[in-house]
């Protein structure tokens, strides 16, 4: 039997959230009753140390119909194409690379059968960096569910609707939301079709709202609009598999029943979607373009301040008015590196071959920026008020260098003539200035 409400959701980023599917679930006064008043099982989920500074700390109390410890040893699990960082498949490169969209599955695929890496930096194992995955599937998760050991998932759904189903409530998701699960929580991914979508693994120091400063106390993602689910759970006893990613590994092992099974819980270590479309953009109102750090959505901090592990930017709808301004993405090298997204419409930046499900990569120190297409146009357009609609690209932006896999390198997505979006560009013609006086 499964006993859940339907998907229902809690406000707020960060918070210490609270709440029961039976009555009676949450013990009062204390964590760890002797006795439970209905039976279930107390299990601590910590996602920090237990040391760790109380602004910091993240964790979250079950109460459960089973142990989660009620299960067999794990088995390596076929790896499929899922990778994990260190990514030393091929050398890091300094190419600009850009993929086609995940071609839609022709047989039965869940969303675990699905997950491809394109690559990542870093290592779970030292705690930094992320790993980024794509995924095409076409049937829902059926006796299986998945979690991540190795870091929490910033989930970008791009075509169809998804739902995804974890120990601690439902979260439905269509394109243009994200679902985040932390390290550690079981979940299954449910579809009614084909759905397809993007994954960053992050490694390092969970996501968390990017500081404003002079921005203010409002606007970018305000933390009111962050929904995380109620208490549903499932009373399911048949044999479930569950799949998961340990050590840059996928593992396996068979529970006698359903471990979505947590009837109460409350904590900050919690799963949670977020709708772009209330992200408050800021932008320039008089000339230039500002850089793209004013649509952060979520960052992961590193030792270095301001220097993310890994950055979660999006390009949503918008107003360009900059007057005497070239409104595009100017031309640039950065630092950082940009693995980059289209959940629909057109980049600004881009006038072909980057289409919805598809992806880019520029990595450290790259030089990229608008197509001529792209430059021309702006170039020769008349400076009026323009609302940039129906759009909404993304970015995994870390100070790490990405590193493919084999499997993004000789994927037939590759677009291999990518080099060619800047080719036609003309020599600047010099001319002298007036002489000044005379």
């Amino acid at each position: 039997m499964t006993r859940s409400n339907a998907p229902a959701y809690m406000s707020g980023f960060g918070n210490h959230f609270a709440t029961e599917a039976v009555p009676g679930a949450l013990p009062e006064g204390r964590n760890s009753p002797q006795r439970h008043p209905l039976g279930l099982y107390a299990e601590q989920l910590s996602g920090t140390a237990f040391t760790a500074p109380r602004s910091e700390n993240r964790r979250s109390w079950l109460y459960r119909l089973r142990p989660s410890a009620q299960h067999p040893a794990y088995r390596p699990f076929p790896q499929g194409r899922v990778r994990s960082g260190p990514f030393h498949e091929a050398p890091p490169s300094p190419n600009r690379m850009r993929w086609d969209p995940l071609p839609m599955p022709d047989q039965p695929t869940d969303w675990v059968e699905g997950l491809v890496t394109y690559g990542g930096a870093g290592d779970p194992e030292a705690l930094s960096g992320t790993g980024i995955h794509l995924y095409a599937a076409n049937r829902s998760m059926t006796d299986r569910v998945f979690y991540c050991a190795d870091g929490e998932l910033l989930i970008v759904p791009q075509a169809g609707q998804q739902a995804f189903v974890t120990e601690m409530g439902r979260i439905d998701a269509r394109p243009g939301e994200i679902v985040v699960i932390p390290r550690g929580v079981r979940f299954r991914v449910e579809c009614g079709g084909p759905i397809r979508g993007y994954v960053c693994e992050n490694y390092g120091a969970a996501f968390r709202l990017p500081d404003l400063g002079p921005i203010g106390s409002n606007g970018l993602a305000n933390p009111r609009d962050f929904q995380t689910p109620v208490a549903a759970f499932e009373d399911i006893d048949r044999p479930t598999e569950c799949v998961q990613k340990y050590g840059g590994r996928l593992w396996s092992t068979t529970f006698a029943h359903s471990p979505l099974d947590v009837v109460g819980w409350h904590g900050n270590l919690v799963p949670y979607k977020y709708d772009t479309a209330r992200f408050n953009t800021i932008g320039t109102v008089s000339f230039d373009h500002p850089d793209p750090s004013i649509f952060t959505v979520l960052t992961s901090p590193s030792d270095t301040p301001g220097t993310a592990n890994c950055d979660f930017v999006i390009f949503p709808p918008r107003w360009m008015v900059a007057e005497d301004t070239f409104r595009p993405p100017w031309f640039h090298r950065n630092v950082m590196s940009e693995f980059m997204g289209l959940v629909k419409g057109a980049y600004d930046a881009k006038q072909g071959g980057f289409v919805p499900g598809g992806a880019s990569l520029h990595n450290a120190m790259s030089a990229h920026g608008p197509d001529r297409a792209s430059h021309d146009r702006a170039v020769a357009a008349k400076l009026e008020p323009q609302y940039l609609g129906d759009t909404l690209a993304f970015m995994f932006e870390s100070r790490y260098v990405f590193e493919p896999t084999a499997a993004a390198l000789s994927s037939p997505a590759l677009d291999r003539g990518y080099d060619a979006a800047w080719e036609g560009f003309h020599k600047a013609t010099l001319t002298q200035p007036a002489p000044k006086g005379g």
